[in-house]
């Protein structure tokens, strides 16, 4: 349940899934974004999250597929979160670059850029029986799920 340290090539497919977008959004930032009114608690969990997540996610090996089980159904559930978070993605990218447009639901997940790979971690963590990275991952969405509703909340006043 605390994790067998070693290299988890999975963390790093699941982490370049996540940080490759994030990298191409920064340079296609909704056209009306703001941080600046972002509440300070939800973004230190936010960043103690992330750090929390990318460290166990990427030092213990239990993520790493073993042979096919029924336990398995954790890891493929997982990882077709996070190809749904990739289509959310380029659904983003081809539209309007707008916070509505990037807040908007996507098959009736709310918030997606921040609800599915924060599932996804979940059940990552729960396939590897990994503590750390269950407790990183409900840290981290405390804090990117509550701001991405804040923005949501914040579009609807406007």
């Amino acid at each position: 349940m605390f994790g067998h340290l070693g290299f988890s090539y999975v963390g790093l497919i699941y982490l370049l899934m996540l940080w490759i977008p994030n990298v191409i959004w920064s340079k296609n930032k909704p056209i009306d974004y703001d941080s600046t009114h972002e509440n300070k608690i939800l973004v230190l969990f936010e960043r103690v999250g992330q750090v929390c997540c990318t460290g166990s996610i990427m030092i213990f090996s239990d993520y790493n597929i073993a042979a096919f089980s029924p336990w398995s159904s954790w890891l493929i559930a997982s990882f077709l979160l996070m190809i749904l978070y990739e289509i959310s993605w380029v659904r983003y990218f081809i539209n309007e670059h707008t916070e509505e447009n990037f807040y908007r639901s996507f098959f009736g997940i709310p918030v997606p850029g921040a609800s599915l790979p924060v599932m996804a971690f979940l059940l990552l963590g729960i396939y590897g029986k990994v503590i750390w990275l269950i407790m990183s991952a409900i840290i981290i969405g405390i804090g990117h799920i509550g701001i991405h509703i804040q923005h949501i909340k914040a579009i609807k006043h406007v």
